[in-house]
């Protein structure tokens, strides 16, 4: 023997290492995760967003990038979400009035509150502490 996998063994390995992988992403598919993909789906330190003002008074903003959601419920007043899906752990990509969307799946979020208004998601979105600082809104720990 050469040393070397024949090929029918090569094939079967592969088959055996890509029908374990579809198993695994199957169980994960079937628990409902809290935290979804990321291992802290909140910010772990303080992150500037920029101007309050550019939050409307009743509406809310997406922040994408930095995985949040911002809602501003009266003159002044903010609260903040991680915008991470706590299903499957996608961001929202968008927010409509002040339900926020979650393009994988479907779920949706009363960004005002975090609560999950349509599964699969039925764990809400955690609450990130968020302040104002010179007219400039921040979000996270320290906030």
């Amino acid at each position: 023997m050469s040393g070397h996998p024949s090929a029918a063994r090569r094939t079967v390995l592969k088959g055996a290492a890509l029908a374990g992988a579809a198993g695994l992403g199957a169980a994960a598919c079937s628990t409902e995760s809290k935290l979804g993909h990321a291992q802290v789906p909140t910010p772990t330190a303080p992150v500037d967003l920029g101007a309050a003002d550019a939050v409307p008074v009743g509406g809310a903003r997406l922040y994408s990038e930095q995985r949040l959601v911002v809602s501003c419920p009266a003159k002044g007043q903010y609260k903040a979400f991680s915008a991470q899906c706590t299903h499957a752990g996608c961001v929202l990509d968008k927010v409509e009035g002040n339900e926020g969307n979650c393009p994988c799946h479907g779920s949706r979020f009363d960004v005002t509150s975090g609560e999950a208004l349509k599964g699969p998601a039925t764990v809400p979105l955690p609450e990130v502490p968020i302040t104002v600082r010179d007219g400039k809104l921040v979000a996270g720990p320290g906030a």
